[in-house]
């Protein structure tokens, strides 16, 4: 129902009663009025319409003769305005010069202003002296007391309707603001000048696992644990010294990124503490400056290679016409070695574009047990008989949000890394783990010498290698990159048996679910709105279609059947994608997110943290995949 209709439903319901209503603001101007109200005082147009003055309504009935013979009729009307304006509760009686008697019932609002009830008591009236005057026994003094009682009750009773609506009221905005409190994916608390929390929602727990679900009455360093507490403690002094901070550190714990405002509360001489949970932000801002790291690289690096591989083409082309000559047979082993150092300059300046060049990060639902199925003979093909390898399956789950061509590489470049540091029979193992829930860790280790301390230190610093001539010095590198551009990192250490390196990638499941459902597909474009339709229900899919963000938020309030949201990032208005994902409730259908912008775009990047991105164009499997892997966020 519109606001429209609520607002002509009530107004049609105030018009049947049978007293007459007004509401006036607190500029004493009219906000509401019934159709009982122009008839019982026999008021024009002007006088009924919202927004007329209360001081226009006095004057008129005043000039009317409705208050009897005024003598000042300016003072009259300043001294009923100034009555109004105290919005004290009143109940009054009083006979009108048609003869009809009116009792007149006013309460205040909260907000200002007050709403006031006229009613015809003329029949009562009469009935009341009609008793006095046959009841012989009651004497004059106590229908006196009678009547000022009946006043006197009405007045109370309508005193006490004010009192419980400002409670209502009052009620209403504390539990309002605990909901909102509540609902915020965010701590919120407070903690008094004891340094003991006063107030804080149920979010604590979920922020920071592992940390007191209802710190109330406790001590910051017993609800958050001392290792947490260790890293809080220096900006919470100097929040109690006056001075606000904003902080991020790395929950031991939960291995999560959490954002933490102290504001301090001059009021109560306490602090305020807000806490969130960024890891995806802190990914996300990760990826964003990796990639933008390759960018600048790629511009320094690529006038060089093309230069480069211009020298190199020369050099080919003239040692393949020096082979061709007749020339000493000794120089026919340096025009070989001339060509090999060549053609391994240009295996490097492959490596090179490898590194450099625009390669995007893809993530899609990817079956982790199939994965793994494929990556094991690629593994073995590499590897001599001499080595064993040992693949470990994870506890994570089944199907999870992965680029799993740059995983791929990743892995063959560390299991080669590997294979060259044992250099003889031994074992390398490929194991899976998560850690709380948060990240996914893939872990290569070997039976090989281990890492010196020098090797650690300049492992990722490109062109470094410890193979001598036979290595390039990108592999880590390129295996760091790709991670970054995850939202990931690498570990690199030493075990007991030998090295090991340890990708640690963002822990996102995908649903493998790919029932048909009903599909909302957000699209500008009537030409690409028509050909994903086509893919959507090729698919068995059922399609509703929107142009904007506010077409389709007001779908969605009106078809909870809908069981996927596909939008494009830019649409009709000033409302993007983001827009839309953003103003879902907590538990919402799948979403996934189309755009044609690069990923250098910082739409792109943002629209990573929020949903699965489907870039444009693709394909029905692409397509298939990406719908079949949003799990609700």
């Amino acid at each position: 129902m519109t606001q429209r209709d609520t607002t002509r439903m009530t107004t049609a319901g105030l018009n049947l009663i049978q007293q007459a209503l007004t509401i006036y603001d607190a500029d004493l101007d009219l906000a509401v009025c019934n159709r009982r109200f122009q008839e019982m005082f026999d008021l024009p147009d002007r006088l009924v319409t919202p927004g007329a003055r209360f001081e226009d309504t006095i004057r008129f009935l005043a000039e009317r003769g409705d208050y009897g013979k005024v003598t000042d009729l300016d003072h009259f009307v300043a001294t009923r305005v100034d009555t109004a304006r105290a919005f004290k509760p009143h109940y009054m009686e009083r006979t009108r010069a048609n003869g009809r008697t009116i009792s007149v019932e006013g309460s205040p609002l909260p907000q200002g202003g007050w709403v006031t009830v006229y009613t015809d008591i003329t029949r009562a009236k009469q009935q009341e002296a009609l008793l006095a005057a046959r009841s012989e026994e009651l004497s004059d003094r106590l229908v006196t007391y009678s009547d000022d009682l009946a006043a006197a009750n009405r007045q109370l009773e309508s005193t006490i309707i004010a009192l419980e609506e400002a409670q209502r009221q009052a009620s209403e905005a504390e539990a309002r603001m605990r909901l909102t409190t509540e609902m915020v994916p965010a701590h919120i608390a407070h903690v008094g000048p004891d340094r003991r929390y006063t107030y804080s929602n149920r979010r604590l727990s979920l922020v920071m696992p592992g940390s007191t679900a209802d710190p109330v009455g406790l001590a910051p360093a017993d609800a958050l644990g001392e290792e947490t507490f260790a890293i809080i403690a220096p900006h919470l002094d100097r929040a109690y010294a006056g001075e606000p901070s904003v902080f991020e550190f790395t929950h031991a714990t939960s291995s999560r990124r959490i954002r933490v405002a102290l504001t301090p509360d001059p009021a109560t001489g306490g602090v305020y503490i807000l806490s969130m949970d960024i890891t995806e932000e802190a990914q996300t801002r990760a990826a964003l400056g990796q990639h933008r790291r390759r960018e600048m690289a790629a511009q320094l690096t690529s006038g060089l290679a093309h230069d480069f591989s211009n020298l190199l083409t020369i050099i080919l082309g003239m040692q393949s016409r020096l082979q061709s000559m007749s020339l000493p047979e000794e120089a026919a082993d340096l025009i070989a070695a001339t060509l090999g150092a060549a053609r391994r300059g240009g295996a490097l300046l492959d490596r090179i574009a490898d590194m450099t060049g625009p390669r995007e990060h893809t993530p899609v639902p990817t079956d982790l047990p199939a994965f793994l199925n494929d990556l094991e003979p690629l593994a073995r093909s590499v590897l001599p008989d001499t080595v064993t390898l040992d693949i470990r399956p994870a506890d994570a789950p089944r199907t999870c949000l992965l680029d799993p061509g740059m995983l791929q590489d990743s892995l063959i470049n560390l299991l080669l890394n590997a294979r060259d540091a044992i250099a003889g029979p031994g074992r390398i193992t490929l194991a899976l783990t998560t850690v709380q829930d948060t990240w996914l860790d893939v872990t290569v280790s070997d039976t090989g010498p281990g890492f010196s301390d020098h090797v650690r230190s300049h492992a990722f610093d490109p062109f470094f290698t410890t193979k001598g001539g036979e290595g390039s010095g990108l592999g880590l590198t390129m295996v760091y990159n790709m991670t970054k551009l995850a939202g990931g990192r690498v570990m690199i250490d030493n075990t007991d048996a030998g090295g090991q390196v340890t990708l640690r990638l963002p822990l996102r499941e995908a649903s493998a679910d790919d029932t048909p459902g009903f599909v909302l597909l957000v699209e500008d474009s009537a030409d690409l709105r028509e050909s994903i339709r086509a893919m959507l229900r090729a698919d068995g899919h059922q399609v509703i279609e929107a142009t904007s963000a506010t077409e389709a938020q007001a779908l969605l309030n009106g078809l909870p059947e809908i069981t996927a949201i596909l939008s494009d990032i830019t649409l009709e208005g000033e409302a993007t994608g983001l827009d839309l994902i953003d103003a879902l409730p907590a538990r919402h259908p799948p979403a996934v997110l189309m755009t044609s912008l690069p990923p250098s775009d910082p739409l792109h990047a943002a629209a990573l943290a929020r949903a699965p991105v489907l870039r444009k164009p693709f394909q029905p499997g692409a397509l298939r995949a990406a719908l079949s892997g949003g799990a609700p966020r």
